[in-house]
């Protein structure tokens, strides 16, 4: 399962508001479902190229790194709205999550992640089966 608690995500909007952007660098947006035995997660990263995107798994914590260099690099900019530089982005990953068969797509600014529930982690059916009866007669 993901871990969605981000014990500074509250800290860095109070933050940003105060501060304004140069408080926090850029976010990455995201959205995460579940889709059968696997978590889907999609990042937005329009103007990234495939190359800068960095993925590391480093045991329970998945880091995706992407970098978008400035359009208006060397010209006199009208307006630069648009954050670049480097965007990074930590989940947490549960137990029940196999990690090592993490896959990953990149198409029209969009990361896809697919991380599949480990086998142990599965849902699966016990059987029960009927024993003998363990009654004893009790004669008086």
């Amino acid at each position: 399962m993901l871990m969605r608690t981000d014990p500074f995500r509250e800290f860095d909007r109070v933050a940003q508001r105060l501060l304004g952007d140069a408080a926090r660098p850029a976010t990455m947006p995201m959205d995460a479902y579940r889709e059968d035995d696997a978590f889907v997660i999609h990042f937005d990263l329009p103007g990234v190229h495939a190359d800068s995107i960095d993925l590391e798994v480093e045991r329970d914590v998945l880091t995706v790194s992407a970098e978008r260099v400035s359009a208006v690099e060397g010209k006199e900019p009208l307006v630069a709205e648009r954050p670049t530089g480097t965007f990074t982005r930590q989940l947490f990953l549960g137990d029940a999550l196999d990690t090592d068969r993490v896959s990953a797509s990149f198409a029209d600014g969009v990361l896809t992640l697919r991380i599949p529930v480990a086998e142990q982690a599965k849902p699966r059916k016990i059987t029960v089966t009927e024993s003998p009866s363990t009654t004893a007669e009790i004669t008086a």
